[in-house]
């Protein structure tokens, strides 16, 4: 590989395995002309200035025969095949095509090194449809001549230039993973590249070698691989490099080396095959060739050299059986499958590596990177396409979590089941590629075939237990039949059965229950299987696709006016999705053109069945509102299909508007994709009054597909792929930048959806379980607004209806009530998505608020949409709340119209949350008082007035009207003093009627309320009084008795707090309970007042708590201070201190000790060593009450002698109470 006086020390390359074939040698004089082939270097001689970089060559000089020749042989014969075919080849000739046989287009380098390049799916169909396109593509060919397996259209037409140039392709590896690419194999090694890190370089017939030098780094010093390239028909077939790469892709150093015979062909030095040179040596040279070979590598190779010699001189050697001997630099044979280098290991290892890892650490990301893979090389008509996409469904088929999802009949996660959709897309584009080979499609089929067979292969929905109906419709083709006649007539048949559902009534219908007990199993290769009786032999069809001037006729047959329009366009009836996926595989399989030409007679036959339907419709639109029924005639809805028809259709014609710019999908410093840039395209028809462009297609069949009415499909998954289907598609739509043409079109699409009856989700009648416009409305109205703003307000509100959750199948415009359906519910579906979907309707009735701020007739309007078809209380308080911040702006005035809609819906909030339980009602409750509130007083007044339908009394006296007359509030609203009348007149008749309904609660609020008003006050307390033998607890009785005494009413106190021991009952235990505060209060309440209250008092006391240590404490601070000195007028305290021999003392001085003598029985029944102290101290304190009265020693030391004679079992315990009390 390198020159013999290297020596540098290279890290070998692990064992190569390039194409060998046997080489046989005839005579000299016929093979070779005369004279010793040139030694010299071969880029220099023969021609090989015919390969200069990109652009240099066409201004220099006309390419030579010979080269434009020698280019087309090595791009289409294997090398063995022009030997057999010529007896004497020229040298110029071998070496000009063993030189064009290296690839030479850049961008299949990049596809092979990176995960993506940079021109997207759309980079061919745009240069395309500009006329620009670098291959010259035709119809697809028959099956009977189809293209070879592995040819690429970059390899077809390269024969300008050898590649791309550097700034361009440098640019296309950033198109790949995150951080701008920078850490890609391909950017690497162009890197590698420009830094002059390849050196000695060298190409021996159909094999490159070199050496690429990666430079030092910091922690690594420099060190030189040693890279190996094998080639064939400018595809590179195997690689080696000494780094040990293991991925998929090749590595930055074969890169290297690719782009440098690309870039820099003359500076190669190139020999021929080394059959040919070993041919033109005598024996001695040949001899002395293999002995310096052996010397040079006799570690290595000397072992096999002297094996090889026993076989040679062996007369009966299976090597000496064959003629010629192999090389591994002459190319490949005739039979080897001519592909690209493809690691199926690694594939395999990759995708089980990323499903081991179960949507975490990016996996997910990377699986659909393969997927996108795929799709490139099959966009680049790459063999290797449908070998990797058969890897990686063997390895998803394998893994084991499908087992197990089938046993425990649970479903896979949605990121799993978005890929497996994938990968059934990408079959059924594999299925329908229109120049496959016919074994080939039959070979494809028996695996899927196979593979849907197997119990664990996922069922289309994503559901074990509920699939899909067969809904593709594959139309039956035979060659035998005429194609053309039998398409149309059983597509018009189908049609027709279409449009007549329109007549039947709702109850002849099959509902989606019934539907689904005979369904078929469905697999996610069930569509690419039915793609088995698809064909493109078509002659419509072919004519379709071949050319963009192909319109009717002049004089038609019978059949053949339902091929066509009525301007002579040409119409594609067929299923709508299979057609769509006809375009996905055009596009797909790098046949721009084709697809867009299929696609506009698609949309050809949309807009006559749409002009159809409508037409239908108006004849039976009375007829349909009288009676009241409606049936969703589209059994199966485009948005969310697993062929993603719609978003099929739009890609293809917006990737024909988008300009050519290099840099698109660059990533930004701040890593992010800048948005495309579209154009107006022509659309190339055959009619000359035509002037549509592609852009305009793309946007009016978007609009069909998103407002095509189309039932909810049964399963949390598929319901779920509407709603992320929808936003994709919306989410492309807002790239478009609308024009007046586009406007126009939008215009008119928007007219038609209102118009068009049940078969559009916008229309007049829709059906029950139809999936709702919400989402689709609002993007609608934010691009209708600026042009014409009647109509958007008026679509808008016919989208705000949500059928499933109405009493009515139906309703017309908000504005005509009369326009509803009604029909019996026979079930609740069960909508997975269902909050989703509110949550959009949300976001549509907030959109067109804040658009109709200051327009009091729309605001209106509004309202009565969002109160009639908005059912969840939280989505309704957070429009209010949305209205409310835009009307009440921090830098401008407010807008009172959207302000009074704010407070209209907080209203509505209230109502419906009245009697519910719902957790953020105080918020509610406070938020629709901060309204009311800047709305002004009268706003105030009314939700005072009314607020028994709008609050719980709780909240209406604690919130609301302690908020009304609150000092924030009087200053917020600036009032004088008979606006604060009102409102506190208000406030206390509100206290007292809350007071009434709920005393417990509201008793204390309405004394507060009430307090500035006597009659009130009095009417409150009243009340208060009244309840407290009812139903009102010893804790509020408490409150309110001490609120009586800070209000200056001591006696009332008194008497509340009375009532309130009553209803309290104290254990001897709970001695920390939240009353004996309560309790301590309501005695030194009554001692203030005087001996009576406290005599009055005290049998409660002595009745309700049963805890020693409290009484004890109440004892103690009724003997600390003289009773009534609380400055009763008209009581004289008498000053002298209350005897605890005397009543009322005695009474509870009694208790107190029968407390202490009960509550000790009761600790020792149950007491352990760990308490003793604690016990001992219990009794200190006991001690202290049996000393007040003038026996109580006496009363104690019999009471601790009981204890000993009871409890003597307790040794350790009576031995510390001896310690301590004798």
């Amino acid at each position: 590989m390198a020159e013999g006086g290297e020596r540098e020390e290279l890290l070998s390359p692990p064992p190569i395995s390039p194409a060998k074939r046997l080489c046989s040698w005839p005579s000299p004089q016929a093979h070779h002309p005369r004279g010793t082939p040139g030694a010299a270097g071969g880029g220099a001689g023969g021609g090989g200035g015919g390969c200069l970089a990109s652009g240099a060559r066409p201004h220099l000089q006309p390419e030579s025969l010979l080269d434009c020749a020698a280019k087309t042989v090595a791009e289409k014969w294997a090398y063995e095949r022009v030997e057999e075919r010529f007896e004497r080849i020229p040298e110029p000739v071998q070496r000009r095509i063993v030189y064009w046989s290296f690839p030479r287009n850049e961008r299949e380098i990049c596809m092979y090194s990176s995960f993506q390049y940079r021109g997207g799916p759309g980079a061919g169909a745009a240069a395309g449809a500009a006329g620009a396109s670098p291959v010259e593509e035709g119809p697809p060919p028959p099956p009977g001549a189809a293209a070879p397996a592995g040819s690429a259209p970059g390899a077809a037409g390269a024969g300008a230039s050898p590649g791309l140039g550097a700034g361009t392709v440098a640019a296309s590896g950033g198109g790949g993973g995150g951080g701008g690419g920078e850490g890609l194999p391909f950017r690497r090694g162009i890197r590698l590249l420009d830094s002059g890190s390849v050196e000695n370089v060298l190409q021996v017939g159909f094999h490159l070698s070199g050496t690429v030098m990666e430079p030092a780094t910091a922690s690594e010093p420099a060190v030189t691989y040693k890279v190996a390239i094998s080639f064939d028909r400018c595809k590179i077939t195997s690689v080696s490099c000494g780094c040990g790469n293991k991925d998929i892709f090749y590595c930055a150093h074969v890169v290297a080396l690719s782009l440098y015979r690309i870039r820099k062909p003359d500076q190669v030095k190139l020999r021929l095959p080394i059959s040919e040179t070993l041919f033109q040596m005598n024996r001695d040279q040949l001899q002395k060739f293999i002995q310096y070979l052996i010397t040079a590598h006799h570690t290595e190779v000397l072992p096999t050299a002297q094996k090889l010699a026993d076989e040679i001189l062996s007369s009966n050697s299976e090597i000496n059986q064959v003629n010629g001997a192999p090389d591994p630099t002459a190319g490949a044979s005739i039979d080897d499958e001519n592909c690209w280098h493809l690691d199926e290991e690694q594939v395999k290892e990759q995708v089980k590596l990323f499903l081991s890892q179960g949507g975490y650490y990016g996996s997910g990301k990377q699986l659909n990177s393969m997927f996108a893979k795929v799709r490139e090389m099959l966009r680049m008509r790459d063999s290797n396409g449908a070998r990797m996409l058969t890897l990686i469904t063997e390895q998803f088929m394998a893994d084991p979590r499908l087992t197990l999802w089938r046993q425990q009949g649970t479903s896979m996660t949605d990121k799993c089941r978005q890929l497996w959709d994938e990968l059934g897309a990408l079959w059924v584009c594999i299925i329908l590629n229109p120049h496959c080979k016919l074994e080939e499609k039959s070979c494809w089929l028996q695996q899927l075939q196979k593979w849907s067979d197997l119990d664990i292969c996922p069922v289309e929905d994503g559901n074990y237990g509920h699939e899909l109906p067969s809904i593709t419709n594959a139309l039956s083709q035979s060659a035998s039949h005429s194609p053309a006649r039998k398409t149309v007539n059983g597509e018009m048949i189908q049609q027709c059965r279409v449009l007549a559902a329109l007549e039947q009534d709702l109850d002849s219908v099959p509902s989606p229950n019934i539907r689904s007990l005979s369904r078929p199993r469905r697999t996610v290769f069930t569509r690419a299987i039915e793609g088995r009786e698809l064909h493109w032999q078509d002659s419509h069809l072919q004519r379709i696709i071949s050319s963009d001037i192909y319109t009717a006729p002049a004089c038609q047959r019978e059949n053949e006016r339902l091929l066509f329009n009525s301007h002579g366009q040409p119409l594609w009836l067929e299923h709508v999705p299979t057609a769509c996926a006809r375009v996905d595989a055009l596009r797909s399989h790098g046949y721009p053109k084709e697809a867009l030409r299929l696609t506009v007679a698609i949309i050809n036959t949309l807009r006559l069945q749409q002009q159809r339907q409508l037409e239908i419709y108006k004849h039976q639109k009375k007829e349909l509102l009288q009676r009241g029924t409606t049936t969703i005639t589209n059994l199966e809805g485009w948005v969310g299909h697993p062929l993603d028809p719609i978003g099929c259709l739009f890609l293809t014609l917006t990737e024909a508007c988008r300009l050519n710019d290099d840099s698109y999908m660059e990533m930004s410093d701040m890593n992010e994709s800048r948005l495309p840039v579209y154009q107006h395209v022509p659309v190339a028809s055959g009619c000359p009054n035509s002037n549509e462009s592609y852009l305009s297609l793309a946007l009016e069949v978007a609009l069909m597909g998103l407002g095509q009415q189309r039932v909810m499909p049964e399963g949390l998954y598929a319901q779920d792929k509407v709603c992320r289907n929808e936003e994709q598609l919306l989410n492309q739509l807002q790239e478009l930048q609308l024009d007046d043409e586009l406007v126009q079109t939008l215009r008119k699409q928007c007219i038609l959806l209102l118009e068009g009856g049940p078969f559009s989700g916008l229309g007049e009648v829709t059906h029950r379980e139809s999936v709702p416009m919400h989402t689709f409305a609002k993007y609608l109205f934010s691009a209708l607004l600026p042009h014409d703003p009647d109509l958007s307000y008026k679509l808008a509100l016919r989208a705000m209806r949500l059928p499933v959750l109405e009493n009515s199948s139906s309703t017309g415009d908000t504005s005509h009530p009369q326009h509803m359906v009604s029909v019996v519910p026979s079930r609740y579906p069960r909508w997975f998505t269902l909050g989703h979907l509110e949550s959009q309707q949300c976001e549509l009735a907030s959109t067109m608020l804040t658009a109709a701020k200051g327009d009091t007739l729309r605001l209106r309007t509004i309202l009565e949409a969002i109160q009639k078809h908005i059912h969840s209380s939280s989505l309704i308080f957070k429009l209010a709340q949305d209205a409310f911040k835009i009307a009440t702006p921090t830098d401008s005035s407010t807008d009172s119209t959207l302000l009074n809609v704010a407070l209209e819906l907080g209203l509505q909030v209230m109502r419906m949350t009245l009697s519910t339980l719902n957790w953020r009602r105080r918020e509610m409750v406070r938020w629709l008082v901060t309204c009311a509130t800047e709305v002004g007083v009268r706003a105030l007044v009314s939700i005072l007035q009314s607020w028994y339908t709008l609050f719980t009394p709780t909240e209406a006296t604690s919130i609301v009207a302690a908020t009304a007359v609150s000092h924030t509030t009087i200053l917020r609203l600036s009032l004088d003093y008979p606006q604060r009348e009102e409102l506190a007149s208000c406030a206390r008749t509100l206290a007292l009627q809350c007071a009434m309904k709920d005393p417990q609660s509201c008793a204390l609020s309405a004394l507060t309320l009430c307090e500035k008003d006597h009659i009130a006050f009095e009417a409150a307390y009243q009340i208060a009084i009244d309840a407290a033998a009812g139903g009102m607890t010893h804790s509020q009785l408490f409150t309110i008795a001490r609120y009586m005494e800070l209000r200056g009413y001591p006696l009332r106190a008194f008497k509340l707090a009375s009532l309130a021991m009553s209803h309290l009952n104290l254990a001897y235990n709970q001695d920390t309970h939240p009353a004996i505060n309560d309790v301590l209060w309501a005695c030194a309440l009554s001692h203030s007042l005087g001996k009576n209250e406290l005599a009055a008092l005290i049998p409660l006391v002595v009745k309700s708590v049963h805890c020693a240590t409290v009484l004890s404490d109440i004892l103690r601070r009724c003997t600390v201070t003289a009773p009534g000195l609380a400055g009763i007028p008209g009581r004289r305290s008498s000053g002298k201190l209350m005897s605890t021999d005397k009543a009322p003392l005695r009474q509870l001085l009694d208790a107190t000790i029968n407390a202490y003598i009960n509550t000790t029985h009761s600790r020792l029944t149950h007491i352990s060593p760990r308490h003793y102290g604690e016990f001992i101290e219990f009794l200190s304190k006991a001690r202290e009450t049996f000393l007040l009265p003038q026996d109580g020693h006496l009363q104690f030391a019999q009471f601790i002698d009981n204890l000993k004679q009871i409890y003597k079992g307790k040794k350790k315990l009576m031995l510390l109470v001896r310690e301590r009390f004798g």
